[in-house]
């Protein structure tokens, strides 16, 4: 078989579901810092909602911001704060285009983006945002991540984890969902996470928003971490809660050594 690099220390990572504010930007700065800063010393990653700073809006312009505005600045102190990565996703403005983007935060202040590449158009947001052309893949602490956006949980080809034979490592060890599921299709997103996670022998974190947004969707929460057989290590209910966990490296290279069935994958290329 062959050798595989694989992560060796533990990963602590929380799930921090709220009730979004809508349209309340200043409000949501405000309520997820002071959640996320109960965690601090306590976690390596730190995962908020989809949107977190607007909830999951039509009007993208009126709550939009720019790379230079103040929800960047105020997750990149954040981060620095809580001495943790913090990610989540906003709406971002670039000229007249709009994007659903996830930031990833550093303690340091440098920070990865990924643009949701599949756009929800029940909801008309693919008129309304720019989708994003590549996936992302974040290092921390040896682990490899990959940061998704809501409706990308339904397009398996994106998230397929692969195994490089030339860096003899796996595409990811963690896959992570941020996004704003209503309640009405929550069997779909318990179900489909934990397909994931067992198709892709990787952990799977997924972190949904709660209550009642303003399009009066309902929200049941739902947030999760499986593990690669897609067993909840935490399953949280329909309010707000902030939970951390950590996630044990030998236990998934023992899975992926004991089932290697990415060994018989199909090879692929993903095209933009």
């Amino acid at each position: 078989m062959p050798a595989v690099i694989k992560p060796e220390l533990p990963l602590r990572i929380s799930l921090v579901q709220g009730a979004t504010r809508w349209h309340d930007l200043p409000g949501n700065r405000d309520y997820y810092g002071t959640l996320v800063k109960s965690l601090q010393g306590h976690s390596d990653l730190i995962v908020l909602p989809e949107t977190f700073t607007s909830g999951f809006t039509n009007r993208t312009l009126g709550n939009a911001e720019t790379m230079q505005g103040e929800s960047l600045a105020w997750l990149k102190t954040l981060a620095r704060d809580v001495d943790a990565v913090v990610t989540g996703s906003i709406v971002i403005r670039e000229g007249e285009r709009c994007y659903n983007r996830l930031v990833w935060m550093r303690p340091s202040g440098q920070f990865d983006i990924y643009d949701k590449r599949h756009l929800f158009r029940m909801a008309g947001e693919h008129e309304r945002y720019g989708g994003g052309e590549h996936r992302l893949t974040v290092d921390l602490k040896g682990w490899k991540i990959c940061p998704m956006v809501c409706y990308d949980l339904r397009f398996p080809v994106w998230s397929r984890n692969r195994y490089d034979r030339d860096a003899g490592r796996f595409d990811y060890d963690l896959l992570i969902f941020v996004a704003n599921w209503p309640s009405p299709r929550r069997y779909a997103w318990r179900t489909l996470l934990r397909a994931r996670a067992i198709e892709n022998l990787s952990y799977c974190a997924a972190v949904n928003r709660v209550g009642v947004d303003g399009n009066d969707l309902h929200y049941a929460g739902d947030s999760a971490v499986l593990d690669f057989l897609g067993q909840p290590l935490v399953e949280l209910g329909a309010q707000e809660q902030v939970v951390t966990v950590t996630l044990d490296p030998a236990s998934l290279a023992a899975h992926r050594e004991r089932f290697p069935a990415w060994m018989d994958a199909d090879d692929f290329s993903l095209m933009p």
